[in-house]
């Protein structure tokens, strides 16, 4: 899959998010990269939840982070529809941790 397309999914997956969950989310940035250093990850959340950011302890900082790691995805799946469905669960997971949940929490619902 090129990159282009893979960029293509993400940006698809974050699209699809209903208006109020997009539009609570504060101070992040979503990225693709090929591969988490030393790890064998789907997607990261770098940064401060926001339920545990008062209300200037953000004010000056850089965005949180979601990384979504295309070769690691891409390796997992065998075809665009498995690609398409991984990268979905993938962004909705990480902007969950954005919201302050838990991967225990995730789990019991299904996103882990």
């Amino acid at each position: 899959m090129t990159d282009d397309r893979f960029e293509e999914l993400v940006g698809d997956a974050i699209a699809s998010l209903p208006d109020e969950l997009a539009g609570a989310m504060e101070n992040v940035v979503v990225l693709v990269e090929d591969e988490a250093v030393g790890r064998n990850l789907y997607g990261l959340f770098e940064g401060v939840p926001l339920t545990k950011r008062g209300p200037m302890s953000y004010r000056w900082a850089l965005p949180d982070r979601i990384t979504i790691y295309q070769n690691a995805i891409c390796r997992h799946c065998n075809d665009e529809d498995e690609v398409r469905a991984q990268v979905r669960k993938t962004v909705i997971h990480e902007i969950a941790h954005h919201f302050g949940i838990s991967d225990p929490r995730l789990e019991e619902l299904g996103w882990a």
